[in-house]
């Protein structure tokens, strides 16, 4: 309709350090779908990291008042001091990434990241707020920001370099701190091996993450999925146009043949950008003019 205003859609992909309680992993997800004009896309749970993903969009307030309920279930049901898990973690609310979709500026995506971190921090958690949320240069990276993971938030709250954006500058034992940000559509991608040897995993993802000279935009740690009797090399694409994921997944599988590794699954964890499966379908099937506008779906949605 002509005139009409348009609808402004923001997306959120909270983690939380809970992978195995399946009661308050539901809970959480129950919260969600119980908020008006918000639909949950995707509940991604690993018991080896011992977190689970909540992947959802909206109204922008109202993808808001989803993620304090899912807060204060979180901080209450989750207790920080017997949790362990194989991926990095320093709180209960570990990560909270805000994600403009459609219609909606990074300035006003990082006010409502800061309304959401001043009432967690009002919680007594203390929130550090990273990539286009962050207050310095310092915390942008997220890697930085986790440096030390939970057991290193007694010394780094105490020092005033690293006081907390919000809430107290006071270790929470059970709830630890979180994470709160801004940021462009990230994909975690997980590759599996025939393996159980961490040193190798880690040896892979050293090769190909930017911090050791590898892809740019490219972050990647080995974990062991003990459950599974294999090891993994988890990783964060914070650039899929700049550095898609047929370049990273072929880049590992150069490196794991070095070690005579074989890739015995992927994972895409939490929601893509159609983007950036047209990248997969032009390089893995030779379609070299594909389009998302091939897809019957796409057309829908428009």
């Amino acid at each position: 309709m002509r005139g009409a205003k348009k609808m402004k859609v923001l997306m959120c992909v909270t983690n939380i350090s809970e992978g195995k309680n399946e009661k308050l992993i539901n809970e959480v997800r129950e919260a969600i779908l119980a908020t008006a004009d918000v639909k949950l896309l995707e509940v991604s749970t690993d018991r080896d990291h011992n977190r689970s993903v909540y992947s959802y969009l909206g109204a922008p307030e109202k993808v808001l008042e989803a993620t304090e309920k899912l807060a204060e279930i979180s901080i209450k049901g989750i207790d920080m001091t017997t949790h362990k898990g194989d991926h990095p973690r320093m709180g209960a609310v570990d990560v909270v990434p805000f994600i403009p979709v459609r219609n909606i500026e990074t300035e006003e995506v990082v006010e409502i990241a800061r309304q959401f971190g001043r009432y967690l921090g009002g919680k007594g958690v203390p929130v550090y707020y990273y990539e286009d949320a962050a207050t310095s240069a310092e915390r942008k990276n997220l890697v930085r920001v986790r440096k030390g993971q939970y057991e290193a938030l007694p010394d780094k709250l105490a020092d005033p370099a690293w006081a907390p954006d919000e809430g107290p500058a006071k270790f929470n034992p059970q709830a630890g701190a979180t994470a709160v940000g801004v940021r462009l559509p990230l994909i975690a991608f997980n590759v599996n091996f025939n393996s159980d040897n961490l040193d190798l995993a880690n040896a892979i993802a050293r090769s190909v993450r930017h911090l050791n000279g590898g892809l740019r935009y490219v972050r990647a740690i080995g974990v062991n999925l003990s459950d599974r009797g294999m090891v993994q090399v988890s990783m964060n694409l914070t650039n899929y146009r700049e550095t898609p994921i047929h370049k990273v997944m072929e880049a590992v599988r150069s490196e794991a043949s070095r070690y005579g590794l074989s890739i015995v699954s992927a994972e895409l964890v939490g929601p893509a950008p159609l983007e950036a499966m047209e990248e997969l379908v032009r390089f893995y099937l030779q379609v070299h003019d594909f389009s998302a506008q091939q897809i019957i779906e796409t057309n829908l949605l428009q």
